[in-house]
């Protein structure tokens, strides 16, 4: 399934003293992307959360490729790159208005039970959104 990216406006208060988004706010965008993708999907992030799942971020790996300035709109992608019971990978693309790659990474995280106090098979817990996740999984040949 291939999903519709992300739209958003970049703010002034995200830039820096040059005019260009500081490094730290693409990373708080690959969150906001993420809670959108779940919502696209159709289980939306507080759904999770009420049944007592949340994704707790294991990692993050990224690379800044072109600078993006304020008032600028960027399209970020999301796109499911690994699936297991207990963790998930995630690939991010953000993308200027004039088309040109700004910014890749990859967050991984493993879903995680606040009752029990760790992480948790997801396909056990919440085998509806496990199922909405494989659906988006990018294939091993790089096509969705």
């Amino acid at each position: 399934m291939k999903m519709e990216p992300y739209v958003r406006v970049t703010q002034y208060h995200e830039t820096d003293q040059m005019g260009i988004i500081n490094h730290i706010n693409y990373i708080k965008w690959l969150e906001e992307a993420r809670v959108d993708f779940l919502e696209k999907l159709g289980y939306g992030y507080e759904k999770s959360v009420e049944q007592g799942i949340d994704f707790a971020v294991l990692g993050i790996s990224c690379r800044y490729l072109k600078m993006t300035r304020f008032r600028e709109t960027v399209k970020i992608y999301v796109t499911g790159k690994v699936l297991k019971p207990m963790r998930m990978t995630l690939a991010y693309q953000v993308v200027g208005e004039d088309g040109s790659l700004r910014f890749t990474a990859e967050s991984e995280h493993c879903y995680y039970s606040s009752a029990k106090g760790l992480p948790v098979a997801l396909n056990k817990e919440l085998p509806e959104l496990y199922a909405l996740m494989e659906s988006c999984m990018e294939a091993e040949d790089g096509n969705s």
